[in-house]
Protein backbone atom coordinates (compact mmCIF):
# COMPACT_ATOMS: atom_id res chain seq x y z
CA UNK A 1 0.00 0.00 0.00
CA UNK A 2 1.44 3.09 -1.20
CA UNK A 3 0.56 6.28 1.73
CA UNK A 4 0.86 9.59 0.51
CA UNK A 5 3.47 11.85 1.94
CA UNK A 6 2.12 14.67 3.96
CA UNK A 7 2.75 18.22 2.45
CA UNK A 8 3.86 21.35 4.29
CA UNK A 9 -0.01 23.19 3.04
CA UNK A 10 -1.95 23.91 4.94
CA UNK A 11 -5.63 24.58 3.32
CA UNK A 12 -8.31 26.16 4.27
CA UNK A 13 -11.98 26.24 3.17
CA UNK A 14 -15.26 27.29 4.67
CA UNK A 15 -18.34 29.42 3.95
CA UNK A 16 -18.12 32.34 2.59
CA UNK A 17 -17.39 35.28 5.11
CA UNK A 18 -16.26 32.91 7.87
CA UNK A 19 -12.95 34.50 7.43
CA UNK A 20 -10.50 32.15 5.26
CA UNK A 21 -8.08 34.89 3.77
CA UNK A 22 -7.76 37.07 6.86
CA UNK A 23 -7.18 33.45 8.77
CA UNK A 24 -4.55 32.83 5.94
CA UNK A 25 -2.73 35.76 6.36
CA UNK A 26 -2.24 35.47 9.91
CA UNK A 27 -1.08 31.93 9.45
CA UNK A 28 1.64 32.95 6.97
CA UNK A 29 2.81 35.78 9.07
CA UNK A 30 2.95 32.98 12.16
CA UNK A 31 4.99 30.60 9.80
CA UNK A 32 6.57 32.43 7.57
CA UNK A 33 4.39 30.24 4.71
CA UNK A 34 3.33 31.95 1.37
CA UNK A 35 -0.38 32.60 0.72
CA UNK A 36 -2.95 31.67 -2.14
CA UNK A 37 -6.21 32.77 -2.20
CA UNK A 38 -8.35 31.05 -5.15
CA UNK A 39 -11.10 33.89 -3.79
CA UNK A 40 -8.50 36.77 -4.95
CA UNK A 41 -7.46 34.85 -8.08
CA UNK A 42 -11.24 34.33 -9.21
CA UNK A 43 -11.93 37.97 -8.60
CA UNK A 44 -9.18 38.96 -10.70
CA UNK A 45 -10.75 36.50 -13.25
CA UNK A 46 -14.08 37.93 -13.26
CA UNK A 47 -12.48 41.69 -13.55
CA UNK A 48 -10.49 40.32 -16.60
CA UNK A 49 -13.78 39.42 -18.22
CA UNK A 50 -15.23 42.18 -17.22
CA UNK A 51 -17.70 40.47 -14.43
CA UNK A 52 -18.92 40.29 -10.87
CA UNK A 53 -17.97 37.37 -8.91
CA UNK A 54 -21.67 36.43 -9.20
CA UNK A 55 -22.04 36.78 -13.01
CA UNK A 56 -18.52 34.51 -13.46
CA UNK A 57 -20.24 31.91 -11.08
CA UNK A 58 -23.30 31.84 -13.30
CA UNK A 59 -21.20 31.86 -15.99
CA UNK A 60 -19.53 28.83 -14.96
CA UNK A 61 -22.97 27.23 -13.96
CA UNK A 62 -23.33 27.13 -17.71
CA UNK A 63 -19.29 26.71 -19.01
CA UNK A 64 -17.32 23.99 -16.61
CA UNK A 65 -14.47 24.65 -18.07
CA UNK A 66 -14.21 27.92 -15.69
CA UNK A 67 -14.17 25.85 -12.86
CA UNK A 68 -11.49 23.45 -14.36
CA UNK A 69 -9.58 26.15 -14.95
CA UNK A 70 -9.51 27.48 -11.54
CA UNK A 71 -9.16 24.16 -10.13
CA UNK A 72 -5.99 23.42 -12.53
CA UNK A 73 -4.34 26.70 -10.84
CA UNK A 74 -5.24 25.17 -7.47
CA UNK A 75 -3.80 21.73 -8.10
CA UNK A 76 -0.74 23.24 -9.83
CA UNK A 77 -0.46 25.11 -6.27
CA UNK A 78 -0.34 21.39 -4.58
CA UNK A 79 3.79 20.89 -6.05
CA UNK A 80 4.79 23.83 -3.53
CA UNK A 81 5.48 23.61 0.39
CA UNK A 82 5.42 25.71 3.06
CA UNK A 83 2.30 26.91 1.48
CA UNK A 84 -1.24 28.26 2.91
CA UNK A 85 -4.15 27.96 0.29
CA UNK A 86 -8.00 29.27 1.26
CA UNK A 87 -9.95 27.60 -1.31
CA UNK A 88 -12.88 25.53 -1.49
CA UNK A 89 -11.88 22.57 -2.89
CA UNK A 90 -8.03 22.76 -2.45
CA UNK A 91 -8.70 19.71 0.39
CA UNK A 92 -9.64 17.56 -2.39
CA UNK A 93 -6.87 18.60 -4.64
CA UNK A 94 -4.21 18.33 -2.14
CA UNK A 95 -5.38 15.55 0.08
CA UNK A 96 -1.76 14.77 2.01
CA UNK A 97 -2.54 18.83 3.05
CA UNK A 98 -3.83 19.95 6.63
CA UNK A 99 -7.17 20.51 5.75
CA UNK A 100 -9.14 23.08 7.71
CA UNK A 101 -13.10 23.65 7.55
CA UNK A 102 -13.79 27.54 8.76
CA UNK A 103 -17.89 27.32 9.34
CA UNK A 104 -19.85 30.46 10.18
CA UNK A 105 -24.01 31.52 10.20
CA UNK A 106 -24.61 33.04 7.10
CA UNK A 107 -26.49 35.81 9.21
CA UNK A 108 -23.21 36.56 10.19
CA UNK A 109 -21.00 35.95 7.39
CA UNK A 110 -23.14 38.84 5.48
CA UNK A 111 -22.36 41.07 7.80
CA UNK A 112 -18.56 40.53 7.89
CA UNK A 113 -18.76 40.50 4.34
CA UNK A 114 -20.48 43.62 3.97
CA UNK A 115 -18.16 45.54 6.45
CA UNK A 116 -15.52 44.29 4.57
CA UNK A 117 -16.69 46.48 1.62
CA UNK A 118 -15.51 49.51 2.97
CA UNK A 119 -12.10 48.29 3.02
CA UNK A 120 -11.73 45.45 0.67
CA UNK A 121 -11.11 46.74 -2.97
CA UNK A 122 -11.31 43.84 -4.70
CA UNK A 123 -14.31 42.77 -2.65
CA UNK A 124 -15.53 45.93 -3.43
CA UNK A 125 -15.22 46.02 -7.55
CA UNK A 126 -16.35 42.28 -7.46
CA UNK A 127 -19.38 41.94 -5.49
CA UNK A 128 -22.16 43.68 -6.43
CA UNK A 129 -24.25 44.62 -3.15
CA UNK A 130 -25.13 47.70 -2.05
CA UNK A 131 -27.22 46.57 1.42
CA UNK A 132 -26.79 43.49 4.12
CA UNK A 133 -30.00 42.03 2.65
CA UNK A 134 -28.33 42.20 -0.92
CA UNK A 135 -24.99 40.71 0.00
CA UNK A 136 -27.09 38.14 2.32
CA UNK A 137 -28.98 36.82 -0.72
CA UNK A 138 -26.26 37.09 -3.12
CA UNK A 139 -23.93 34.97 -0.86
CA UNK A 140 -26.04 32.30 -0.43
CA UNK A 141 -26.52 32.24 -4.33
CA UNK A 142 -23.09 31.85 -4.99
CA UNK A 143 -23.02 29.28 -1.82
CA UNK A 144 -26.02 27.22 -3.57
CA UNK A 145 -24.37 27.59 -6.95
CA UNK A 146 -20.85 26.07 -5.45
CA UNK A 147 -22.79 23.40 -4.16
CA UNK A 148 -24.30 22.46 -7.51
CA UNK A 149 -21.67 22.86 -9.48
CA UNK A 150 -18.80 21.01 -7.40
CA UNK A 151 -21.15 17.93 -6.86
CA UNK A 152 -21.91 18.03 -10.89
CA UNK A 153 -18.34 18.12 -11.74
CA UNK A 154 -16.93 16.01 -9.29
CA UNK A 155 -19.25 14.72 -7.08
CA UNK A 156 -18.04 16.56 -4.24
CA UNK A 157 -19.65 17.88 -1.31
CA UNK A 158 -17.13 20.53 -0.24
CA UNK A 159 -19.25 21.86 3.19
CA UNK A 160 -18.98 17.87 4.62
CA UNK A 161 -17.15 18.39 7.55
CA UNK A 162 -15.77 14.79 7.46
CA UNK A 163 -13.16 15.25 4.67
CA UNK A 164 -11.49 17.84 6.90
CA UNK A 165 -8.84 17.46 9.98
CA UNK A 166 -10.29 20.62 11.79
CA UNK A 167 -13.43 21.90 11.83
CA UNK A 168 -13.95 25.78 13.89
CA UNK A 169 -17.38 28.14 14.41
CA UNK A 170 -15.56 31.41 13.10
CA UNK A 171 -18.96 32.84 14.51
CA UNK A 172 -18.70 31.81 18.28
CA UNK A 173 -17.62 34.86 20.45
CA UNK A 174 -14.76 32.40 21.78
CA UNK A 175 -13.51 31.64 18.24
CA UNK A 176 -11.72 35.35 17.90
CA UNK A 177 -8.85 35.73 14.72
CA UNK A 178 -6.24 34.84 17.47
CA UNK A 179 -7.83 31.92 18.91
CA UNK A 180 -9.07 30.21 15.20
CA UNK A 181 -5.51 30.99 13.98
CA UNK A 182 -3.84 29.20 17.24
CA UNK A 183 -5.97 26.32 16.35
CA UNK A 184 -4.99 25.70 13.39
CA UNK A 185 -1.35 25.97 13.89
CA UNK A 186 -1.69 23.87 16.93
CA UNK A 187 -3.61 21.32 14.91
CA UNK A 188 -0.81 21.91 11.95
CA UNK A 189 2.16 20.59 14.64
CA UNK A 190 -0.30 17.50 15.45
CA UNK A 191 -0.77 16.49 12.19
CA UNK A 192 2.90 16.93 10.87
CA UNK A 193 3.99 14.87 14.24
CA UNK A 194 2.10 11.73 13.59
Amino acid sequence: MIVAMKKKIITIAGKLGSGKSTTAKRIIQELGYTHFSSGDFLRNVAESHGMTIKELILAAEKDPQIDVHIDQVVKDKGNEEDLVIDSRLAFHWIPESFKVYLDIHPDNAAERMFKDLESNEGRKRSENSSTLEDMKKNMIERHESDVRRYMKLYGINHTDHNHFDLVIDTGKEENNLDSVVQQIIDGYQRHLEK
